[in-house]
C-alpha cells in the first residue's frame, strides 16, 4: 500500500501527486479503510489550502463525504473542525457576508461525524455563530452544534489585549438562542412563538442564570421568555438581578414595566425612570408615545403635549412616520389649547424613589435615625435599631434633613462601620424609633472652667449651642437629647438635639 509515499507527498506540498496517487489506490480497493484514510488525509490538505475558493472547497467536502468514514477517525474529524472554521471566517470577515455561501458550506458539513467538546469545535461554533446569530438559520446551527457540547473553558470570559473583557462564548450562544426564540411578528396580526422549544430551553437557561451569576444577558432574556410564556410572576425575579446591574439603561425599566402592566402607577414609573437614563432620543419614540397616552388619560396635559413634541421631533429628524394615533391627538382641543413644558424631568423625578423600590422590593428596608447631617457636604449620619452606625451622602433622595429624623432606607449589603451605599431612603416617622435614642430632659448648665462646652447632668452640650444660645453655668435649660455613640471612647452617650 503506498501509505508511506502519499504522506511523504503530503508533507512535501505536492497535493496533486499524491490526490493521483490516493485516488488510484482508493479506485482500486473503495471498500479498503486503509485507502479511504489516506485519501481523506489528502483531502484535508487540500482543504487547507487558504486559495482554495469555496467552490473548490465543497467540491472537495463532497469528496471527503463519500468516504463514508466512521466517526472514530478521531484525529481527521478534530482537524476538520478548524478548517471549516477557516472558510467559515473567509465568509464572514466580508462586509456583507453572503448568508446563502454561509449557509451552503453548513449544509456540507453538518453531517461529518466532528470531535465534539474539543478546542477546534468551540472555534467551528464561535465562527458560524457570527455569521448566523441574527438570522432565521441561527437556531437550526445551533441545535446542530448542541449547546451542551461547550467546554469548561467555553464559559469564561475573554480578556482583549487592550484588557476589555468581552462575553464568553457560551453566554454569547445562551443569549442569542434565547433572542431567538421570542415571539417574532411576521405580519400584522400573526405572530410566531414556538412554546415548546421555549418550555424544552427553559431548564439549560436556568441553569446557565443559577451558575453563572456575573453573565449579563440571559437573565434578562430569561425574563422576556416568561412574559412570553404568560409566567408573569416568575418573570420579575428573573429580571430583577438583570434590572439592578442595568438599571441606568432605560430599556431595562421599559421591559419591567411589562411585569407590571395591570397596575398603571407602577407602568407609570417605570416608564418616568427610563426617561431618567441618558439615551438617545430616536431610541425614546416609542416609550414617550406610551407615556403621553398615560398622561392624556391622567389629564396631565401639558406633560403629555411635552413628551408629543420631543417625539414629533425626533422622528422628524430622522425622517419617520409620524404614527397616525399621534396626529389624532394633535387634532385635539386640550392639544391646541395646552402648553408644553421646556421639560418633565422634575415630573419624571417624582417618580424616581418609586421605580426603585420596585426594583430593589425584595432588599428588607431598615429603619434608621439620624444622628449627626454635615449641610455642605449633604452627609449624614445614623444609627439603626439594633445600634449599629454608619454615614452616607443623601442628596440623591432628599434635599433637606435633620438630626433626629427618622428614614426607611435598603442599603446595598447591609450597613457598613464606613461610608454605606443605599437603594432607596424616604421620609418616616418611626415613633419606637425616636423613644429609644431621644429623650427630654431638664436641668441646670454646667461648663467647665476654661472650656466652651458644657453638660446638663451628663448630656454633652456642644460648644456651637453654648455660644448660639448663650448659655452660663447654673442656667436652668429643657429640651431634647439624641443617643449618640462615641467612638474614640467606645461608648454611648447624650448629646443636646435642641433647647426648648
Amino acid at each position: 500500500m503506498p501509505t508511506k509515499e502519499i504522506k511523504e507527498l503530503r508533507n512535501s506540498g505536492k497535493l496533486e501527486e499524491a490526490y493521483a496517487m490516493a485516488k488510484a489506490e482508493l479506485g482500486a480497493s473503495p471498500e479498503d479503510i486503509w485507502a479511504k484514510r489516506n485519501m481523506s488525509w489528502v483531502l484535508y490538505s487540500q482543504l487547507k489550502n487558504d486559495h482554495l475558493g469555496l467552490s473548490l472547497f465543497l467540491s472537495k467536502l463532497e469528496e471527503l463525504a463519500a468516504l463514508e468514514l466512521p466517526a472514530t477517525e478521531d484525529m481527521l474529524f478534530d482537524n476538520l473542525s478548524i478548517v471549516i472554521a477557516k472558510a467559515v471566517r473567509q465568509i464572514t470577515s466580508l462586509p456583507e457576508p453572503n448568508i446563502h455561501d454561509l449557509l451552503t458550506l453548513f449544509n456540507k458539513v453538518k453531517d461529518f461525524p466532528l470531535k465534539k467538546q474539543t478546542v477546534w469545535y468551540s472555534s467551528l461554533y464561535g465562527a458560524f455563530h457570527k455569521g448566523f446569530k441574527d438570522t432565521e438559520h441561527f437556531l437550526p446551527f445551533a441545535d446542530w452544534w448542541g449547546l451542551d457540547n461547550f467546554r469548561e473553558e467555553d464559559y469564561q470570559k475573554e480578556t482583549l489585549p487592550n484588557g476589555k473583557e468581552i462575553m464568553s462564548l457560551a453566554e454569547q450562544a445562551y443569549t442569542a438562542y434565547a433572542k431567538q426564540l421570542l415571539p417574532k411578528h411576521i405580519i400584522p396580526g400573526v405572530v410566531e412563538f414556538d412554546r415548546e422549544k421555549v418550555e424544552a430551553f427553559m431548564p439549560k437557561l436556568d441553569f446557565i442564570v443559577e451558575n453563572y451569576p456575573t453573565y449579563t444577558y440571559p437573565a434578562f432574556y430569561k425574563a422576556k421568555l416568561l412574559l412570553a410564556l404568560g409566567d408573569e410572576e416568575n418573570m420579575l425575579a428573573a429580571l430583577l438581578p438583570f434590572a439592578k446591574k442595568k438599571r441606568n439603561d432605560f430599556w431595562v425599566w421599559d421591559v419591567l414595566s411589562e411585569a407590571f402592566k395591570g397596575d398603571e402607577e407602577k407602568v407609570l414609573a417605570c416608564y418616568c425612570r427610563a426617561l431618567l437614563c441618558h439615551s438617545p432620543e430616536e431610541m425614546l419614540v416609542n416609550l414617550r408615545q406610551r407615556l403621553a397616552a398615560l398622561l392624556i388619560k391622567r389629564e396631565l396635559y401639558s406633560e403629555a403635549k411635552t413628551e408629543i413634541e420631543k417625539l414629533i421631533v425626533s422622528r422628524n429628524s430622522n425622517s419617520w412616520r409620524i404614527p397616525v394615533g399621534v396626529t389624532n391627538w394633535q387634532e385635539t382641543e386640550w392639544y391646541q389649547q395646552t402648553t408644553a413644558q421646556k421639560s418633565n424631568t422634575e415630573f419624571y423625578k417624582k417618580y424616581e424613589q418609586v421605580a426603585d423600590s420596585l426594583l430593589f422590593h425584595d432588599i428588607p428596608e431598615e429603619s434608621i435615625i439620624v444622628s449627626f447631617v454635615n449641610s455642605d457636604k449633604k452627609m449624614l449620619n445614623f444609627i439603626t435599631v439594633d445600634g449599629k452606625a454608619g454615614f452616607f451622602k443623601y442628596d440623591r433622595f432628599v434635599k433637606r434633613v435633620e438630626i433626629g429624623d427618622t428614614l426607611t432606607v435598603r442599603f446595598k449589603n447591609g450597613v457598613r462601620k464606613d461610608s454605606c451605599q443605599v437603594y432607596t431612603l424616604s421620609k418616616a416617622n418611626d415613633y419606637s424609633l425616636k423613644e429609644k435614642y431621644i429623650k427630654e430632659f431638664e436641668g441646670p448648665v454646667r461648663i467647665p472652667d476654661g472650656k466652651g462646652f458644657g453638660f446638663v447632668d451628663n448630656i454633652f452640650l456642644h460648644p456651637s449651642m453654648v455660644t448660639s444660645k448663650k448659655l452660663t453655668s447654673g442656667m436652668a435649660v429643657q429640651g431634647k437629647a439624641i443617643k449618640v455613640y462615641d467612638s474614640k471612647k467606645g461608648q454611648w452617650g447624650w448629646k443636646v438635639l435642641c433647647l426648648n
